[in-house]
């Protein structure tokens, strides 16, 4: 048996029991809604929202996929607004308790989303943002085949993804299944819930034969199931060919018209006016009202049996999707309406669907009696679904500081390289687990040396048919246990993967270090993937390199501005931008020390390719001496030049750390001494900022050794960025301030011009300060 297949269902199981579990399914992801909008009170009286008819479209496919084809060792990735559906069935397995069922979207209760860090029961991948829930799967299948390269163990189970077909227009999912990895997972399964409808509108040209082509295009095993054993018996008789070609090929609107029709109307609508009107006439006059109206909307992706047949047809060779038609809350009163999609039931809608369901509208949360045939199937599944405790992760020791200085001229981005290397050398235990990745920029981010150490991860073994060319100085050696993953250019794709790589310590009890290298201007492309996998629990370090206007000549396509502020803003996560070589590998060994672990966090490292002068970081000789700047560097800051009687403090990051010193040589020839204070991270100040001022909890004694009290002067900052993420120092201690940085679209030329079009040149330092001290 492959080691992704699912053992075969028992072919007994029976359906009328999947069918009534089914029903139950809907009833409760319906009524979790209602409650929160309709019942529960809502003293605010917000919208409190929800999606009935998404959680309809999708409740028959999850109920097959967790009832009758689950196994513990898979993990599903469910579209966003099926969140409802997901819960109830937890609810059904026994993980969730009547008053969870009641806290939809209350604080502190069932999210919005599924969430695997905030919900209260199992949630394999957090999903919300369109997209990026959908592909997670994909990147998670690589770390788990990843993580079982460091543990010896065998990577089983499938990776579902059940995906809504509109989420398929975000570009994110085609840059993911185009990913040449892909193919070769055959562990991957996608469910599309092809019901034809988006927020707004019934979408007019999703059709499954151009999805089809293109997830067969690329490499993927295809399975469509447009209907049920309903309609297809109808279509084996005369005119059966016709009704079929019909159906298939009217536009999506005019199907989901047809579905609000009542028999009569649909008996004139169907036929439609083509040449086969007549033999599609005369079969219609052969079946009764009622079952008119129940075949025309039985699709296969509402029908248990043909669904069943889908799954047993998947062959664990390659990726495979599964396209299941199906209508917009289906078995609902707003089955197919076109703007159902956030729509509530009526009261007296929700108390006809109850009487369908044969349950209580007062009493809505009723699990099947235990000796039922509903029951003991609920029983068998938590049974059989129940998974072991994750080992606690074993987190090895990171150094802090291989103890060696710098000499020399060096750039920011060279020192990320002789750090992975210092770092197989120093602590190999910790090496084995650093895992990088690149978007096609490795070679180009000082990777190569790293890359000739580790080798290129890939799903087998692979000839480097250049390693014996003697020109050739970086070998491209794929192998199942290389340490870099190389992607195509696409963003999105590197923070997904670095995020699912980052959650292996808590999925797997394997903890690895994620790092995942762009150039700087595409951070801002990729933050949003990342955020989301951060919400989602995944620790990773993304270094952007190279980058501002430093670059220069490469003009301002590719001159990042607003990325120092990331830090800041972004919850969860430590930002570095060091100035010299030595602060790369104190910031990068630091950020890896709170990884792979709960409370830990991921790190955004910006760097640079301009050269700089080594000796200007004065790294203290005495070990206590600079054990203190170590401490101070990873805290967010240290003072660099301390004037006897300061007019003004500079405070300068990164790159521009250099400049300053020029600028406060000059300013001392003037007769105004400056202090010169360097920062590593704008992030952590705020930090202590907000916890001084009793919001948070961060250390604030960072704060009492770069800006103190006696030392209170004007203050002048600098950064190769936008001035904001500095801006707030000046209220440590409430002085008058001038705030140098980039604010406009950058320009090609030489550093100097650079430099002096955006204001950060020495000359401008000079004056800022000297207007301040007057």
């Amino acid at each position: 048996m492959n080691a992704f297949a699912a053992p075969v269902v028992d072919s007994a199981a029976d359906l009328r029991t999947l069918a009534a579990i089914e029903q139950r399914v809907l009833w409760l992801s319906t009524s979790m809604i209602h409650h929160a909008n309709r019942v529960r009170p809502n003293p605010s009286g917000l919208k409190v929202g929800g999606h009935q008819a998404s959680s309809a479209s999708i409740a028959t496919i999850m109920t097959a996929l967790w009832f009758d084809q689950l196994q513990p060792e898979d993990r599903v990735s469910v579209k966003p607004h099926a969140s409802p559906v997901l819960h109830g069935i937890h609810y059904l397995l026994g993980e969730l308790d009547d008053h969870h069922m009641g806290s939809l979207r209350e604080f502190g209760g069932i999210q919005s989303y599924p969430s695997r860090s905030k919900d209260p029961d199992t949630v394999d991948y957090s999903t919300g943002s369109v997209g990026i829930g959908a592909t997670a799967p994909i990147w998670g299948a690589i770390a788990r085949r990843y993580a079982a390269t460091i543990s010896g163990a065998s990577a089983q189970g499938r990776q579902y993804s059940l995906v809504g077909d509109a989420e398929l227009d975000e570009g994110a999912v085609w840059e993911a299944v185009l990913d040449p990895h892909v193919s070769a997972l055959g562990e991957i399964v996608w469910i599309v819930d092809l019901n034809r409808q988006s927020l707004d509108r019934v979408v007019p040209n999703i059709a499954a034969g151009r999805l089809e082509r293109m997830f067969d295009a690329a490499g993927w095993q295809v399975i469509t199931v447009p209907f049920g054993q309903r309609l297809e018996a109808l279509f084996s008789h005369p005119g059966g060919a016709e009704l079929r070609r019909r159906i298939l090929d009217m536009p999506n609107a005019e199907y989901q018209r047809l579905l609000r029709c009542p028999a009569a109307e649909l008996r004139h609508r169907l036929p439609g006016a083509e040449a086969s009107a007549p033999a599609i006439r005369a079969l219609l006059e052969t079946v009764g009202d009622d079952e008119l109206i129940a075949t025309i909307r039985n699709l296969g992706g509402h029908d248990l049996a043909t669904l069943r047949e889908a799954f047993a047809q998947i062959d664990d060779a390659r990726p495979t999707v599964i396209i299941a038609y199906t209508i917009k809350g289906n078995g609902l009163p707003t089955a197919g309406h076109p703007q159902n999609h956030s729509s509530l039931l009526t009261h007296e809608q929700y108390a006809q669907l109850a009487q369908e369901a044969g349950m209580d509208p007062s009493a809505p949360w009723r699990r099947f009696e235990p000796d039922s045939p509903e029951g003991r199937a609920c029983a068998a599944t938590a049974r059989r679904l129940s998974r072991d405790p994750v080992p606690a992760a074993v987190v090895p020791a990171v150094p802090a500081d291989f103890g060696r200085t710098p000499t020399g001229s060096g750039t920011t981005q060279a020192a990320l390289g002789r750090v992975l290397l210092d770092l197989t050398r120093s602590a190999p235990d910790v090496a084995r687990r650093v895992v990088t990745a690149s978007p096609d920029v490795s070679t180009s981010t000082n990777l190569a040396g790293w890359l000739n150490k580790v080798g290129v991860w890939s799903t087998d073994d692979r000839q480097d048919w250049f390693e014996d060319d003697p020109e050739t100085i970086m070998h491209w050696r794929e192998r199942l246990s290389g340490q870099h993953i190389e992607l195509g250019i696409a963003e999105v794709n590197l923070v997904s993967l670095i995020g699912e790589l980052g959650t292996t310590w808590s999925r797997w009890g394997q903890p690895l270090y994620p790092i995942g290298v762009l150039y700087d201007p595409f951070v801002e492309r990729a933050l949003e993937p990342w955020s989301y996998g951060m919400y989602a629990g995944g620790q990773s370090i993304l270094i952007g390199t190279p980058s501002g206007v430093s670059l220069a000549a490469e003009g301002g396509a590719h001159q990042s501005i607003k990325t120092p502020s990331i830090g800041i803003e972004q919850p969860e996560l430590l930002s570095y931008e060091p100035a010299f070589v030595q602060e790369v590998e104190w910031s990068l060994l630091a950020a890896m020390s709170q990884m792979a672990r709960p409370g830990g966090r991921s790190a955004y490292l910006r760097l640079s390719t301009k050269p700089v002068d080594q000796s200007l970081a004065a790294i203290p000789a005495d070990p206590a001496a600079r054990e203190r700047r170590r401490r101070q560097v990873v805290a967010g800051a240290y003072r660099l030049r301390t004037a006897d009687a300061p007019v003004a403090t500079l405070v300068a990051m990164g790159v521009m750390v250099p400049d300053a010193l020029r600028a406060a040589g000059r300013l001392a020839a003037l007769g105004r001494e400056v202090d010169v204070v360097v920062v590593t991270s704008p992030g952590l100040l705020f930090e202590a900022v907000q916890a001084r001022g009793g919001q948070g909890s961060a250390d604030t004694w960072i704060l009492d050794q770069v800006l103190p009290a006696e030392r209170t002067v004007p203050m002048v900052t600098v950064l190769d960025g936008h001035p904001h993420a500095l801006a707030f120092l000046a209220g440590v201690q409430g002085v008058p301030a001038r705030h140098l940085g980039v604010s406009r679209f950058g320009q090609a030329g030489d550093l100097a011009d650079v430099y002096r079009y955006h204001g950060i040149d020495e000359d401008t330092m000079v004056r800022a300060v000297l207007d301040l001290a007057e």
